[in-house]
């Protein structure tokens, strides 16, 4: 054969594909209605099994990962229909959220720090949040309901993600409901009188430090972590010592400290996202991006079989983040934003999905940005 003759019978077995394709679709159909009328779950983890020992035998020497590969697809696919065809009466149950002018909201730090500009971001000017020493006591305090909401910064555009968020996420009870972006502008702030010359430590929240590093390296500064840039500002302004912080200009201001120079984060622009965080389950029409936390097992493909959900989804995964689980055993725990809505049926059928079919999984929130 030629290679127009070749490519003829390639299109014309396609076709036969396409078609067996479509057959095994409506038989899954049939056994969604089945599991929906019977109560059972969609994921059934022996018959998988059984399909992939199966097609492993019965494919062509030197192609049997391959063969399993392709199935794995097939039934990931037949099990997201299934999912679908469940969920395609069952509507979402959720509280309508309100953001309050006068609502408690808990902060980490102290008067000037940026949590407290992205909290009247989402809030209003006239939103006063009370101030907590560290990010567990924020999540505790919206846990424990000692305030409605709390907001934490998890993400900068310069040092990226606030690890110290991320690990506390499993640790305690909540869901995020609104996220907001606030530009930071660091500067070099001391006591007023104090020549750089006079420097040599400088305090600020690890964040802030990591945004300024080659300013630090440049002028030979050490850097030394701090709770938060209010508290590394307030610190300073109390001290009887020739250091400095990494803060705000507002911040500094605020403390009476003077400015020694302005901007001096490695990039400018320099954002931080910050997430509203609630007790309750609370969804604004708007909510356009999803959070969840998972942990997949220790097999071949479990993180190609994970993304591949999102593909057959239709849904754009915008952020994948790993987090070391802190037992010795070197498993990572993932952080997975994507965009959807729990309105949508489709998005149901894959968090039912992930939920049903993972070793753990926690659902963080659907949430719009401010």
């Amino acid at each position: 054969m030629d290679l127009q003759e070749l490519r003829r019978e390639i299109d014309s077995l396609d076709k036969e594909i396409i078609n067996a394709f479509s057959r095994r679709m409506e038989l899954c159909r049939g056994v969604a209605a089945y599991k929906k009328a019977n109560g059972m779950q969609v994921f059934q983890s022996a018959r998988e099994e059984e399909i992939f020992r199966k097609v492993y035998d019965l494919a062509p020497e030197g192609l049997g990962d391959s063969t399993r590969l392709l199935f794995k697809n097939i039934i990931d696919i037949s099990k997201h229909l299934q999912y679908r065809e469940i969920f395609d009466d069952t509507p979402a149950t959720y509280k309508e959220l309100t953001l309050p002018a006068d609502a408690a909201v808990a902060c980490q730090g102290t008067e000037g720090a940026n949590a407290e500009t992205a909290a009247k971001q989402i809030f209003g000017e006239g939103c006063k949040p009370t101030y907590f020493a560290t990010f567990a006591d924020v999540f505790e305090a919206v846990q424990s309901g000692k305030t409605q909401f709390g907001v934490i910064p998890v993400q900068n555009s310069t040092a990226g993600s606030v690890v110290q968020a991320y690990d506390l996420m499993g640790q305690y009870n909540f869901f995020i409901n609104r996220t907001t972006v606030v530009e930071v502008t660091n500067c070099l702030a001391v006591r007023p009188g104090t020549k750089l010359s006079d420097i040599r430590s400088v305090y600020s929240h690890p964040q802030a430090l990591a945004q300024c590093s080659e300013f630090l390296t440049k002028n030979g500064l050490q850097a030394i972590p701090h709770s938060n840039t209010a508290t590394a500002a307030q610190m300073v302004a109390q001290s009887d010592q020739p250091i400095a912080a990494i803060c705000s200009e507002p911040c500094a201001a605020l403390y009476g400290l003077e400015i020694l120079q302005d901007h001096i984060s490695d990039y400018v622009p320099n954002y931080t996202r910050f997430i509203c965080i609630s007790k309750e389950m609370q969804l604004s029409p708007d909510a356009d991006c999803i959070s969840v936390m998972l942990k997949l097992p220790h097999e071949e493909g479990t993180l190609y079989r994970l993304l591949s959900k999102f593909v057959i989804c239709g849904m754009n995964l915008q952020k994948l983040e790993s987090r070391p689980i802190r037992n010795g055993s070197f498993e990572v725990m993932f952080y997975l934003d994507f965009n959807g809505s729990i309105l949508d049926k489709n998005v149901r059928a894959l968090l039912s999905d992930l939920s049903e079919n993972l070793e753990y999984f926690k659902f963080l929130g659907n949430y719009s940005e401010t």
